[in-house]
């Protein structure tokens, strides 16, 4: 026979501990490994309105390669055609350092990385925000402001799965 003291604790460890750990348990169980974003993602430039495809061909296509990839750090290479051939790119130490690290949007990104990237037009160099969702695609948006701006989204896919149909 349990004595009474030890039951009335028995009892009331599950009742505190299933609030509190279930949902923490849930968190962990539904989040994807960022390694899984670690291979090569390809897709097209999205949106029609003029402001989100400035400075970017009509029909363009990006392809990511990410090559390491962690919580706080991402390295890849990125080409856009028409507006820039393959270039190493790397996540800002700076902003893994700073609140910017956890930056979010609609669509509740996992991860969203903060890069540059060499535009070969002699007008500098173009901010990378790579974002990864949670049922493994990544978006890619390229920002400049000044004299030659560049805004364009691209939604891209895993290439080995991606559906030659689509």
């Amino acid at each position: 026979m349990v004595p009474r003291r030890c039951y009335r604790h028995i009892v009331r460890w599950p009742t505190v501990a299933l609030p509190v750990c279930l949902p923490l348990w849930l968190l962990l169980v539904g989040c994807s490994d960022l390694r899984d974003f670690h291979r090569i993602w390809s897709g097209p430039r999205v949106g029609d309105a003029a402001p989100v495809k400035a400075g970017v061909p009509e029909a363009s296509t990006a392809v990511l390669a990410i090559d390491d990839i962690d919580a706080h750090h991402m390295t890849g290479r990125l080409s856009v055609d028409g507006l820039m051939p393959e270039a190493a790119i790397a996540s800002l130490p700076g902003a893994e350092a700073d609140v910017l690290s956890g930056i979010t949007f609609s669509g509740a990104p996992l991860r969203v990385y903060l890069a540059f990237a060499p535009v070969p037009d002699n007008h500098g160099e173009a901010l990378v925000v790579v974002a990864l969702y949670d049922e493994l695609r990544v978006e890619v948006r390229l920002l400049r402001g000044g004299d030659a701006p560049i805004y364009g989204i691209y939604a891209l896919r895993d290439v080995a799965t991606a559906d030659p149909a689509r």
